[in-house]
């Protein structure tokens, strides 16, 4: 194991109030339980997520939806508070990202595929891959050094039903089985209850957490269990190329 694993600190760096409970929570429940330190970011507040409210209101509103949800696990919610459809990779945004990075010190870090169905997500996955290199050089950032600070594993989570924007299915390095976790899995995502029930009104239905059973019953499958969240690994150059996750949950 690297050095980057000696430091129990997980962040899930998404682009919007409800990503990470979608993709990746039931992995997060899974690290909690082990020790781990969990940290939730999205780089908006979600304040085009509604049909009825101003932004301000509705940034309000899923901001603490978001909070109690990470709650639910005694982690840490963060907001770099850019605006829906406007994550973009220049300077001031990398910058907020890489203080954010540097506030946390994280040793493995989740996000977004580099290649997703809204642009937002791709922004998020490139602001987390630059933030995660970058972060731990000494002149980043004006927040000082923590102790651990590395460049960490990074994962790539599932795009939605598990294809890329040209309907190419992807190819996961690594399925955690959260089967044990998805009660409470359940419980976070309902959390975010301005976005559940507008699905419920919009489709007569609580679509929103069958959409999120389905594809963890979908990935189950793939290895055996009733349900499972899938990753990517980065392993490029400088990253840990060893797969803590397999390591942690074989």
């Amino acid at each position: 194991m690297t050095p980057a694993a000696e430091h129990r600190r997980a962040l899930a760096f998404m682009a919007h109030p409800d990503d990470a409970e979608m993709f990746c929570a039931g992995t997060l429940v899974r690290l909690t339980a082990l020790g781990w330190e969990i940290h939730i970011a999205t780089a908006t507040p979600g304040d085009c997520g509604t049909m009825t409210e101003n932004r301000w209101d509705i940034s309000s509103r899923r901001t603490r939806e978001a909070a109690q949800s990470a709650a639910q696990l005694g982690a840490a919610y963060h907001c770099l508070d850019e605006r829906d459809g406007l994550v973009v990779y220049d300077k001031p945004t990398i910058q907020k990202c890489c203080d954010l990075f540097r506030r946390v010190a994280p040793s493995l870090v989740f996000t977004h595929p580099p290649k997703d169905y809204m642009l937002d997500h791709e922004m998020a996955s490139l602001l987390a891959r630059g933030a995660s290199f970058l972060y731990a050089a000494p002149n980043s950032s004006a927040f000082p050094l923590r102790e651990g600070s590395h460049i960490p594993y990074l994962y790539y989570c599932d795009p939605p039903e598990g294809i890329d924007p040209l309907g190419q299915a992807v190819a996961p390095t690594t399925w955690v089985d959260v089967t044990a976790q998805m009660d409470l899995k359940t419980r976070m995502l309902a959390c975010h209850a301005s976005q559940r029930d507008w699905l419920l009104a919009h489709h007569g239905m609580d679509e929103y957490l069958e959409a999120m059973r389905r594809h963890a019953a979908l990935r189950g499958g793939q290895c055996g269990v009733e349900a499972a969240e899938a990753f990517v690994q980065h392993r490029g150059h400088a990253y840990p190329r060893d797969d803590l996750l397999a390591r942690l949950f074989p």
